[in-house]
């Protein structure tokens, strides 16, 4: 693979964890609400996860990549035939754009807590910097995507790891503050899976038009599991965390906050402007697709959309941060579940199907 290729691939990967790693999870929600409420258990949860999302995201881009997509419309058809993945695409569409809702308000509570600025007034900077970058070309975008990645990374290596070595409670006492009835289901491998699928369903529009702009399918098929590993060590970083500040996690709106408060306070103002770019991140990347799938991107529709999706968009922060990822989450993985159940038969299907030319020919050849 040479250098260009790998640089490429990284690109992807970092793009792809930028719009996965939003609002929930930066903050630490996302990870206390399915994984870190079940104990020392979820790790196990966090793995699995990892290797769904690995495995998944790469059927997704390589299924991007042989339907040339320019939105989810051609692969989810390609899946669930045109009916059905009809149904599936408007379910898609607008869970994206409840997503990027969910974020603004996101940005709202991070300004509030990081700055003291009025929540409102803190989503009105985001939505004007949503605006200005979604009328960049798609190539563009990922490229902004992708740089705030390495932050991110770094950030929660230093916060999670002093709160590691500094925990308000031992590791060996952290089962005594687990609360599955905070978690969606109760059931700790049930909730790593419904969040494998709410990942995948957050990714797949953007996975789908990722790897049609790529220019192999081996750049963005490693470019997915290279984001897959990455969100994985993340998730593992963010949980070793949440543990460490248990049971005071359940009280604040932002726990990664809290974490990185702990270090500093200076340093927990740092980490809220990395939440924020974080989220910026997370809606673009959720807005694009959604306007790409009823819009020609640069077209004047698209400008229209743009502006009234945001403009809904902005009164969506007055239901409240937390209350929108308690009732959209949930939903929205089982949506993904689908969508990965459907591309692990296709991807069974295709392997049979190898398999059966590869002995047609070997058996005429012995002929």
């Amino acid at each position: 693979m040479t250098k260009g290729n790998k640089r490429a691939s990284w690109k992807y990967a970092f793009a792809y964890t930028g719009i996965v790693v939003g609002a929930g999870f930066a903050t630490g929600q996302e990870v206390l609400q399915f994984f870190a409420s079940h104990g020392l258990i979820s790790i196990a949860g966090v793995i699995l996860t990892g290797l769904i999302i690995m495995f998944i995201g790469r059927q997704a881009a390589k299924l991007g990549y042989s339907t040339h997509a320019e939105s989810h419309v051609l692969p989810l058809n390609t899946l669930f035939g045109k009916k059905i993945g009809l149904i599936i695409d408007i379910i898609l569409a607008f869970f994206l754009y409840g997503l990027a809702i969910v974020m603004i308000a996101g940005s709202g509570a991070t300004f509030n807590e990081g700055f003291g600025l009025h929540p409102q007034a803190g989503a009105i900077i985001l939505i004007i910097l949503a605006f200005i970058t979604l009328l960049m070309d798609f190539d563009k975008i990922v490229s902004v995507i992708g740089v705030i990645t390495p932050l991110l990374v770094i950030a929660l290596f230093l916060i999670a790891g002093y709160n590691i070595l500094n925990p308000m409670i031992p590791l060996s006492e952290v089962n005594q503050y687990n609360d599955p009835s905070r978690t969606p289901t109760g059931s700790w491998w049930f909730d790593a899976v419904t969040y494998s699928g709410f990942t995948l369903a957050t990714a797949f529009s953007f996975l789908s038009i990722m790897g049609s702009e790529s220019a192999r399918q081996s750049i963005v098929r490693r470019g997915a599991v290279y984001g897959g590993l990455l969100i994985m060590f993340l998730m593992l970083l963010i949980t070793f965390g949440v543990f460490s500040i248990l049971p005071a996690a359940y009280d604040v709106a932002l726990p990664t906050m809290q974490m990185a408060s702990n270090i500093a306070p200076w340093f927990g103002t740092a980490y809220s402007v990395i939440i924020i770019l974080l989220i910026y991140n997370s809606i673009v990347g959720f807005l694009f697709p959604f306007l790409a799938r009823f819009t020609k991107p640069g077209s004047k529709k698209y400008k229209i959309l743009l502006v009234t999706a945001l403009v809904v968009g902005y009164f969506g922060t007055y239901v409240g941060f937390v209350e929108l990822v308690n009732i959209i989450y949930p939903l929205f993985g089982y949506v993904g579940l689908i969508i990965g159940l459907m591309l692990t038969i296709r991807w069974v299907f295709l392997k049979l199907k190898t398999r059966r030319l590869a002995e047609r020919l070997s058996d005429s050849s012995d002929e």
